[in-house]
């Protein structure tokens, strides 16, 4: 694996453009979270498919599938961006979140699995927390019963988050932001409970959420207890296919005030509910979720609030 281009800065947030020897290329991102330094806390986030064949229609990462990266291509991901900091590998921050995330749905390819298995004897880092984000598609079962076996073999006690991005609670919209087959809001509700135990972080629902798009607190407690289960929602972030889309935030990325009466309602239900509104920086860099440079580089077109940093050779 070699990187062969970079976008952003080391005290926020950076990019990777990474190519095989199979000459097919992902991205990999890693970001602090200021004003935590990097010995709070750290987050990478690494490509499990080249290519997604899922096409969430806010998602810039969706382009052509080209198959499954094996669990080597996953771990060097995760080993390239470590050594450029800590060289023996030993990484010192507090926590230290690794999300399956940047490319492709993880539950589609089982390496995800042997990974989460094997980074516990590769790395040396007392705050490592894997986070699995998911659409759960259809068909993949024996990749979530093998994951609730890796949860609690290696990481009970709260030390890995999962998530499943729904967007919306009106099934038939949900259908068109994420065009294929997935579990059923029943379904997870069924899976959350029996993968959350005394102790773990509750199961995360993700809502990034577009002006039009219902997130009605009812339908989550018909399917998902509060015990289990906490709601988390995020601004849409600038991409080419949210703009072609015509999908328009139903947060403001730019604000800095924290009430909203959508959150309330959803707290009054009984909900642990995180609003996460992250650094504009990184939209302009092209880390946050849904972004892709590669997107960026094939459109040719700029784009106001996204991709204006440049992309060009790592410079060490």
């Amino acid at each position: 694996m070699k990187v062969i281009a970079s976008s952003g800065r080391d005290d926020l947030a950076r990019v990777y453009i990474v190519e095989f020897e199979n000459g097919l290329q992902v991205e990999c991102a890693e970001s602090l979270q200021p004003p935590l330094p990097l010995e709070k806390k750290w987050v990478m986030l690494v490509s499990t498919l080249f290519g997604c064949p899922v096409g969430c229609s806010m998602c810039d990462a969706g382009a052509e599938y080209h198959g499954k990266l094996s669990a080597g291509q996953i771990t060097d991901q995760i080993e390239m961006m470590i050594r450029r900091r800590f060289p023996d590998m030993e990484v010192p921050s507090a926590q230290f979140k690794v999300q399956f995330a940047r490319m492709g749905e993880p539950a589609l390819n089982l390496s995800v699995i042997d990974v989460l298995k094997d980074l516990p004897d590769r790395i040396d880092a007392p705050g490592f927390m894997p986070s699995i984000s998911t659409v759960a598609p259809n068909e993949t079962d024996t990749f979530f019963r093998n994951l609730l076996e890796v949860k609690n073999d290696l990481y009970s006690g709260g030390n890995f988050q999962l998530q499943f991005s729904l967007h919306t609670t009106d099934p038939v919209l949900r259908r068109v932001i994420i065009p294929v087959n997935t579990w059923s809001m029943e379904e997870i509700g069924s899976y959350g409970r029996a993968f959350y135990s005394p102790g773990d972080r509750k199961v995360t629902l993700n809502f990034a959420l577009a002006k039009g798009s219902p997130l009605d607190p009812q339908v989550l407690l018909k399917h998902f207890n509060p015990d289990f289960f906490l709601i988390k929602i995020t601004p849409l972030n600038p991409t080419y296919r949210a703009q072609e889309n015509n999908l328009v935030s139903h947060i403001d990325p730019a604000s800095t005030d924290l009430r909203n009466d959508l959150v309330e309602e959803i707290k009054n239900a009984g909900y642990d509910v995180i609003l996460s509104i992250g650094e504009q920086e990184e939209n302009r860099i092209g880390s946050n979720c849904g972004q892709y440079l590669r997107a960026h580089v094939d459109s040719g077109n700029a784009m106001e609030n996204g991709y204006t940093y440049p992309i060009g050779k790592l410079v060490e």
